[in-house]
């Protein structure tokens, strides 16, 4: 009697080690071939150009973001400085009422005592005569 047709637990095993040495074998061959060297070559080439123009774009974008944050507080300060004039305007406004009320007080109360001393000096006439 000859083998069993069933190989051993050894024979696969032994089996398997060889295609897993033949698969390595076929890879390193193709990874050393100049074409595959070439190939990788290419797109180390690519991946260069790529993180150039990413890089390009992101120094473009940082300068855009600069240039409007540098707008954004020139108007800032512009509004600021409206805002500003503005108050002081109404700052200025006030006052003005304030010292028109202050001086149209003055002339009522002026021309309430000339009333007042009027009707006193009247009183006091009144009464001299009446002596």
């Amino acid at each position: 009697m000859g083998r069993s047709a069933i190989p051993s637990l050894a024979d696969r095993l032994r089996a398997s080690q060889a295609a897993k040495q033949t698969l390595l074998d076929r890879a390193q061959a193709a990874a050393a071939s100049p074409e595959a060297v070439k190939r990788r070559e290419e797109r180390q080439a690519v991946v260069a150009a790529r993180n150039l123009r990413i890089a390009a774009r992101k120094a473009e974008q940082a300068w855009k973001e600069r240039e409007a944050a540098e707008r954004a507080a020139l108007e800032a300060e512009a509004l600021r400085a409206e805002q500003e004039a503005r108050a002081a305007a109404e700052q200025e406004a006030r006052a003005a009422k304030e010292l028109e009320r202050a001086r149209r007080e003055a002339a009522e109360h002026a021309e309430r005592e000339a009333i007042l001393a009027a009707r006193r000096a009247g009183r006091k006439a009144r009464k001299r005569r009446g002596r």
